[in-house]
């Protein structure tokens, strides 16, 4: 048959693309063609007689001659099919798609759908394509979206949390007790959409079951069920609502839009740009924010489980007990907040009891594995030297920590009392010192950074100076702001006591280049107290590519043990451990906001300031004492080694006796004693 090109081609309406007249569908975009008069003659004289009643329309048949044709039957030959009904404006999607609707409407001209059948409603826009389907539809006819529709909330039901996919289909069919289907991970009394067993043809037709059938299908792949449902369950306690929706591939940084919030129907739980992170901590989830962190890139692969989230309780009770040590001194001439009660995180020994198995798994689910390896790669920064981590057991580990902006002051935390800083506790010190004591901090600050900005051959104004340290201030109140040298130099005389920080010297990218100096390595003295205030006992940190993690040892040897001890010290009940004062090529660390004048005094000053010593070959290492545990911290520890106990026990044949659990009295004793 060859094409008539004369006739003037048709131009598809969906990408204005020019097709033959022959072509019944656009080549290009597969739409269907425009239906004119001669195409629905044409289409009578090429299809059946079945398919003619159908495509003829209201205006063609007649509903005097359907009432004298009800049971005859059109057909060809032995083809016996039952004439359908008139095709009306109520039915008319019931046998046409909804592109062959609307191609028939822009055609003819007319509407094909009675307006007055569609009652009060309006076409819906996509929120894919923003394309405007009839009500009716169920996808959009232009990219297949599926409808989202969010129905009006009854105003009797402001209070109740709403969030169920079956609530439009309750109200719809008259629920005799609409509540009970409205509220979610229960199952509702009245028609849910996964049963539909009770529909039978004599309450519904084929066409509302089959609907009812594709709704229930769309609503189970559609993902914003399961994101609204695990912001309900972080509110309700509901940690399955929250797992499976990470579980199925949801996005654990998605925030709340106002249609959301609308839809939820709660101010005083739910705001605008809201994350599961915000309802978390919120609503003080900390283990289901444990899940929802080790989701987010960055924070590394697995659920972390550490001691402050498995006793959410005590960790509490430990950030209100740091919160009341800090003592405000502010008619001083140094104005400086500071801790009075110290302390120093350890893993406890019973570590090393459990199976090997176990072990693994608590480290992978404690360390901050990612950390742990840029420290220890070549070349490397920490546990280089096999005599302090085998012979005096100071094997430090890198813990865990949230991957937001205050990681520095979480670290601190976790370093003296084993919890985040989730109070913003060190934060709101740390901005009252250098509020209250900029006339004692910025000259010494200035004075520093000016001789370091000489070394590198340049100089600053003194508006720049200024500049830099309003900038500094500022930071240091914003909770989530990264925080600079000035703020670690501060910190160490919050704590009253020195902070090493061992971090990379180099910043690197993803591929692994170079693309920064990292000058945080090395050491921080509280140089502004007087050294018989503070505690010569230091804290170790870890730096990696703009991330902080504490770090910590396992409960090392006694002192009575070690040969290169501080003879003045006479407390054996103290235990002992040892951090390197050198780097690998053993270079001495540098020591921060020192003074021009006390340039190259830097190891007397280590001695000041630190109980140092040297081991047998050589390495200069302070001494970091361990002090007996607060009981808040023994009973948060022992709650998370109970977990791991546990599954030890699980791991062993049935009749292998179980260990015992150990649990503190209010005395400080345990149970048994």
């Amino acid at each position: 048959m060859t094409e008539n090109t004369s006739v003037e081609k048709w131009v598809c309406e969906y990408c204005t693309y020019e097709n033959y007249p022959s072509s019944l569908k656009c080549t290009m975009c597969r739409g269907s063609k425009p239906l004119l008069n001669e195409d629905i003659f044409r289409l009578q004289d090429d299809t059946s007689p079945a398919e003619q009643c159908l495509a003829s329309g209201p205006s063609e048949i007649k509903s005097d001659s359907l009432e004298n044709d009800k049971n005859s039957s059109c057909g060809i030959g032995a083809c016996k099919v039952t004439r359908s009904p008139t095709v009306t404006a109520s039915n008319i999607h019931e046998h046409f798609s909804p592109l062959r609707i609307e191609s028939l409407e822009r055609s003819t001209g007319a509407s094909a759908v009675d307006q007055k059948s569609l009652g009060s409603k309006s076409k819906w826009n996509c929120q894919s394509c923003t394309y405007e389907n009839w009500p009716k539809a169920t996808k959009c006819v232009m990219c297949g979206h599926t409808a989202t529709r969010i129905s009006p909330v009854p105003s009797s039901f402001k209070d109740t949390h709403i969030l169920s996919p079956e609530w439009d289909f309750a109200s719809a069919h008259g629920a005799a007790n609409i509540e009970e289907s409205f509220l979610p991970y229960k199952k509702p009394s009245s028609h849910r959409l996964d049963d539909l067993s009770d529909l039978s043809p004599s309450n519904t037709n084929n066409a509302e079951l089959d609907r009812l059938r594709r709704t229930q299908c769309n609503r189970k792949r559609n993902p914003d069920w399961n994101w609204l449902n695990a912001c309900v369950g972080i509110v309700q306690g509901d940690a399955n609502a929250v797992e499976t929706y990470l579980s199925s591939g949801g996005d654990p940084t998605r925030q709340l839009t106002q249609m959301e919030c609308a839809y939820l129907n709660r101010p005083s739980a739910f705001d605008v740009g809201y994350t599961l992170v915000h309802l978390a901590i919120r609503f003080h989830r900390e283990d289901m924010l444990a899940t929802i962190l080790s989701y987010i890139e960055g924070s590394g692969s697995g659920v972390k489980r550490v001691p402050s989230y498995v006793a959410p309780d005590l960790a509490s009770d430990i950030r209100r007990h740091v919160a009341s040590t800090i003592k405000q001194q502010r008619k001083a001439s140094f104005p400086c907040p500071f801790v009075t009660e110290l302390t120093t995180f350890t893993l406890p020994a019973e570590i090393e009891d459990l199976p090997m198995i176990i072990q693994e798994q608590l480290f992978e689910e404690l360390l901050d594995k990612d950390a742990q390896q840029q420290l220890e790669a070549d070349p490397p920064v920490i546990n280089w030297s096999l005599e302090v981590t085998a012979h005096l057991g100071s094997r430090l580990y890198a813990l865990w920590n949230r991957s937001a902006g205050d990681c520095l002051l979480d670290s601190l935390m976790q370093a003296t009392w084993g919890v985040f800083d989730r109070d913003n506790i060190l934060r709101r010190a740390l901005a009252d010192l250098l509020n209250n004591g900029s006339h004692v901090f910025y000259p010494y600050w200035k004075e520093y950074e000016a001789s370091q900005a000489r070394l590198l051959h340049f100089s600053l104004e003194e508006g720049q100076w200024e500049e830099e340290w309003a900038s500094l201030v500022s930071l240091a109140s914003q909770p989530g702001a990264s925080l600079e040298q000035l703020h670690i130099f501060a910190l160490a005389h919050i704590l009253r006591r020195p902070i090493i920080v061992y971090g990379v010297k180099y910043v690197k990218s993803y591929r692994g280049e170079p693309i920064g100096f990292a000058r945080f390595e090395g050491v921080y003295l509280p140089l502004l107290w007087e050294p018989s205030f503070c505690v010569r006992s230091p804290l170790s940190l870890g730096y990696t590519r703009g991330h902080f993690s504490a770090l910590v040892t396992i409960e090392p040897y006694s002192t009575n043990s070690i040969s290169n001890q501080n003879p003045d010290s006479t407390d054996n009940s103290l235990q002992v451990a040892f951090l390197p004062l050198m780097d690998h090529q053993r270079k001495l660390l540098p020591v921060h906001f020192v003074m021009p004048s006390e340039t190259g005094r830097e190891e007397n000053l280590l001695r000041q300031w630190l109980d140092v010593c040297v081991t047998d070959s050589g390495l200069l290492v302070a001494q970091q004492k361990l002090y007996k545990r607060p009981l808040l911290v023994a009973q948060m520890l022992e709650e998370w080694l109970n977990h791991y106990r546990r599954l030890a026990q699980m791991s062993n044949a049935p009749f292998v006796r179980p260990i015992p659990v150990q649990d503190y009295s209010s005395d400080g004793d345990s149970d048994d004693e």
